[in-house]
Parts: C-alpha cells; sequence; structure tokens
C-alpha cells in the first residue's frame, strides 16, 4: 500500500485552524480508496505551532494580498517544520535552546513619544524599530523619480503593487524564515525602476528598545522583513545596521529576512553590520536571485549577539552573473558567530567569490562557517573560489568550519580553502625587531587581518564606523 503526498483540508490564514491532515491511500487494483484524518497535533511541533500562533494573534488582519500571501505559505509550512537540534545537520554546531528555553514575547509597536534617536543625515535612513518602520525616525530624503522606498502597505502605484503581486514570496527556507514570514508585520520595500541608478546609498538601520533582564525567561521576538525589488539597469547600495537602543545589556531576539531580486544587467551593492547586545539572538536570512549580466556584492562584519546566525542563499538564474561576498565575523565574550552560505550556479561564465574571515578572543567563544557552492551541469566556464581564514586568539576558543565546493560542469574554474591558526611568530617577530612592543604588535596584526574585509564597505562614512567599532571591541581600555 503506497502512501501519497499529504495535504491540508484547507488553506487557512490562521494556524489554529489547521487540525487535520488528510492521508490519502492507494488500493490495490480493484480494491477501495480510503481516506484516513490525522490530528495536526501528531505531525506537528506544539512549541513551534505555540510561537507562530502568539505571533498571529500579535497581528492585526491586512488587507495587503501580498503580505496575506506571505503569512499563509509560511503559516503553512510550519505546519512540518520541527524546532531544530544537533541531530539536524545545518544546527550540529549551533545550539538554539537559548531560544527554546525562553518565553517568547512579540514585541509591540514602538511609542514613538519615548524614543530619542540619532540619525546619520549623511545617507537616507529608513528606521525599523522593533520590527516596525517608523517614519517619526526616518529621513529618506529624495529619490530619483520611480523609486520607492518604505511600507509595502503603504504603497499606492499601481505599477509597483502589480510588480510586487507577481513576486511569488515562494522560497522554503528553514524554521526561523517561516516564523518571520508569519510574524511579520509590514515589509520594507525597496524598489528601483528599469534603468535607474540611485546614487546614494539607503541605509536601513533596525533598532532593537524592548528587552528583558538576563535573569528573566521573556525574551521579546521582532521580525523585520525587507523585499529589494531592482528592474533590468538598475542600481542601488543598501546598508543594512543592527544596533541595541537603550540597555545594551537587554536580551531579545531579531529574525530577519531580506529578499533580493537583481534584475538583468542591474547591481546591488549590500553592506550588512550586526552589532546587537550581547546577550540577544540574532537570527538573519538573506536570500538573493541574479538575473543574467548583473551582479551582487555583499560585505559584512557581525560582532554582536550571544547567538548570531546569518543564512545566506543566492541563486544565478542567468549567464554571465556576478556574486561576491566578503564577511567578517568577531567573538569577543561567550558569543556563537555562525554563517551558512549556499551558492547555486546553473548558468554559463558565472563568477563567484567568497571570503569570509573570522577572529575568536574568547575561550568560551565560537565560530561556525558552512559554505556550499554548487556548479551544475550547465553552469560551464564559471570562475568560483572560496576562502575561509580563522584566529583563534584564546586556549579553548573553537572555529568550526565546512567549506563545500561541488562541480558537475567540466570546464570550470575552481578553487577552496580554509586556515585556523593563532597569530604567527614571525610576524610578532617582524614588529617587535623595529622597537614595537609585543601588545601594540598584536593589536596591530589581529585588526589588518579583520581590514581586509572591513576596507571593502564602499562608503567612507560606514567604513570608519566599523573600523572604530572594532578597534573599541579589541581594546575596550582605549580612550
Amino acid at each position: 500500500m503506497a502512501l501519497s503526498a499529504l495535504a491540508p483540508i484547507s488553506i487557512s490564514p490562521s494556524l489554529s485552524k489547521f487540525t487535520t491532515t488528510r492521508i490519502n491511500h492507494k488500493a490495490p487494483k480493484g480494491g477501495i480508496f480510503t481516506t484516513k484524518f490525522t490530528p495536526i497535533s501528531a505531525l506537528s511541533d506544539p512549541y513551534v505551532l505555540q510561537i507562530a500562533e502568539t505571533l498571529e494573534d500579535s497581528l492585526p488582519s491586512t488587507s495587503s494580498t501580498p503580505l496575506q500571501k506571505l503569512r499563509d505559505n509560511s503559516s503553512n509550512t510550519l505546519l512540518s517544520t520541527p524546532w531544530p537540534s544537533k541531530k539536524d545537520e545545518p544546527f550540529r554546531f549551533t545550539d538554539t535552546s537559548f531560544l527554546k528555553n525562553s518565553t517568547i514575547q512579540p514585541t509591540p509597536p514602538p511609542k514613538n513619544e519615548s524614543l530619542s534617536l540619532s540619525i546619520d543625515t549623511l545617507l537616507p535612513t529608513l528606521s525599523i524599530i522593533d520590527g516596525y518602520i517608523t517614519n517619526s525616525l526616518s529621513d529618506l530624503m529624495e529619490f530619483p523619480i520611480g523609486v520607492y522606498v518604505g511600507s509595502l502597505l503603504s504603497v499606492d502605484s499601481e505599477t509597483i503593487l502589480k510588480r510586487v503581486s507577481e513576486y511569488e514570496f515562494s522560497f522554503k527556507g528553514d524554521l526561523f524564515w517561516s516564523l518571520n514570514g508569519v510574524g511579520t508585520p509590514d515589509v520594507v520595500l525597496v524598489y528601483v525602476p528599469e534603468g535607474c541608478k540611485v546614487e546614494n546609498p539607503l541605509s536601513l538601520r533596525y533598532v532593537s528598545v524592548e528587552g528583558s533582564d538576563k535573569e528573566s525567561k521573556s525574551l521579546p521576538l521582532s521580525n523585520p522583513r525587507v523585499l529589494v525589488l531592482v528592474e533590468k539597469g538598475g542600481e542601488i547600495s543598501i546598508v543594512e545596521e543592527y544596533v541595541s537602543g537603550g540597555d545594551k545589556d537587554k536580551c531579545y531576539w531579531t529574525n530577519s529576512v531580506m529578499e533580493v531580486v537583481v534584475g538583468e544587467g542591474a547591481k546591488v551593492n549590500h553592506s550588512y553590520i550586526q552589532n546587537q547586545s550581547f546577550n540577544a539572538a540574532h537570527i538573519k536570512w538573506t536570500w538573493v536571485e541574479q538575473e543574467s549580466n548583473s551582479t551582487y556584492e555583499h560585505i559584512e562584519v557581525s560582532t554582536g549577539g550571544k547567538l548570531s546566525r546569518h543564512n545566506i542563499h543566492i541563486q544565478q538564474v542567468g549567464p554571465d552573473t556576478v556574486t561576491e561576498l566578503s564577511t567578517f565575523h568577531m567573538c569577543v565574550s561567550d558569543q556563537t558567530q555562525d554563517l551558512h552560505s549556499r551558492l547555486v550556479l546553473d548558468h554559463p561564465r558565472g563568477v563567484s567569490q567568497q571570503i569570509h574571515k573570522c577572529i575568536v578572543a574568547h575561550s568560551s567563544g565560537q565560530a561556525v562557517f558552512d559554505g556550499n557552492v554548487q556548479v551544475n551541469r550547465y553552469a560551464q566556464q564559471t570562475n568560483a573560489g572560496q576562502l575561509t581564514r580563522s584566529l583563534l586568539l584564546e586556549p579553548r576558543a573553537t572555529v568550526n568550519v565546512k567549506p563545500n565546493l561541488q562541480i558537475i560542469a567540466d570546464d570550470v574554474k575552481c578553487s577552496h580553502g580554509a586556515a585556523i591558526s593563532d597569530l604567527e611568530e614571525d610576524q610578532l617577530f617582524y614588529f617587535r625587531a623595529r622597537g614595537i612592543d609585543a601588545e601594540t604588535a598584536r593589536k596591530a596584526l589581529i585588526f589588518s587581518f579583520a581590514a581586509e574585509v572591513v576596507d571593502r564597505f564602499p562608503n567612507a562614512s560606514i567604513r570608519k564606523k566599523v573600523e572604530t567599532h572594532i578597534r573599541d571591541l579589541l581594546d575596550p581600555s582605549r580612550p
């Protein structure tokens, strides 16, 4: 007797209405076709459903068709998605018990009158406070005609609405991707029309204000989400910055998603800076689809969070496509910094270059890198490179790396490598032989290790801010 696919009886926006599933059994020839109904609790993770229903109940209903479609698709996915454990290969080195042992509470909309945040006026800035777009703390300046930056719920252009409605929200990530889809109150939409080049970088500033004390079991959860649509020949630079507002020691969970569609011949430069509380959880998904002749550049510095995990999935869906990933992670306390990346190349003459660096400067800190580059059969004449390098500066500091290059095409130029070490004595000797003391030499070498990634930020003010932050982390006593 064969078992067919499982299917819910009906489609409903509310998870609480999914109470049964239908299992169809194929009877032998000449037999009777039977249907058996099974309680949904037998197929789902009760803890996951509890969080999802709590998120649902915290949000008002929406009249936005794309947003409702996102919530429905995410709800359906969660019905068969368990909470991850170390028995699951993607979470083998990532302990999520910090989240599961907490009482998850959705963050409420911010009270604008109680907020006082500075805005970098050098860049057009959209502020997202605890997952909610906050226009009163934003300064978007002027964009070229046709460009839209703001709430999906506030779009009044029929052209843009039609384009967003055509977008499927169909990619299926992990549990955290789906929880974001159920719990996001709105979607930040960045739309660049065909042939338009946005000169000034756009700053998306995420501020976490709500938080609980370290001793508390409560964990406020926010679910910011961004959709970037760059049409044929368009160009834009986006700076995502995650920071803590108020008490820097608060506990909270930021569960973020960004989806990027780079049209034919278009270019997106994506800078991502994560500097949240050392008691916080930060889980981020970045999904990118690149059409032919397009370019996507990603520069990342992640230093905050007790648990920080970034999942990057990039799909090249056309030939002559360029992807560049540069990431730097650092642990200076009892932290986990985790990067899981996947690049899929399906077409000829694709280029992908990835460099990942991390520093673990605490005996209880750990870093994780799981990078997969998949060069499929028709991706001939591909040039793909992947390199991960790690510094362990304390005894018992840990790094787990898993570079993975899968090649099916036969006309390619591909390479990958990994290195893990402390600072080399000959490097220190070079400095000391020129009259520089060991401590100063060590700090200089550690910072130069990070500088290879930091120097790739295209914006000078962002680059200087990140440099100062890293120096402060490496030397807290620095004036």
